[in-house]
């Protein structure tokens, strides 16, 4: 894993997502972690990241497994048009 300032990156954006291909790059502003930059190999490989960071994924995710832990169930259907 690289680590650069923003300056950097700012500077040698294309070097940098070449170097996201052998690993992520931890983008740091004032010295502290600020983003993080990866390459992105395929459209499903996009999708589980961005859904990784989905809060009402979370959200929904949690709500079922409460209603799993109380013995309720939710559809399949159910959750896909909520989702």
């Amino acid at each position: 894993m690289k680590i650069a300032s923003l300056a950097e990156i700012k500077s040698k954006f294309s070097e940098f997502i070449k170097e996201s291909r052998k690993g992520p790059v931890v983008i740091t502003k004032n010295g502290k972690p600020a983003a993080l930059l990866i390459s992105v190999t395929s459209d499903e490989q996009m999708e589980r990241i961005i859904l990784s960071e989905s809060r009402m994924l979370k959200k929904m995710l949690m709500k079922s497994k409460k209603a799993m832990g109380a013995g309720d169930k939710i559809g399949h259907q159910e959750f896909w048009d909520e989702l």
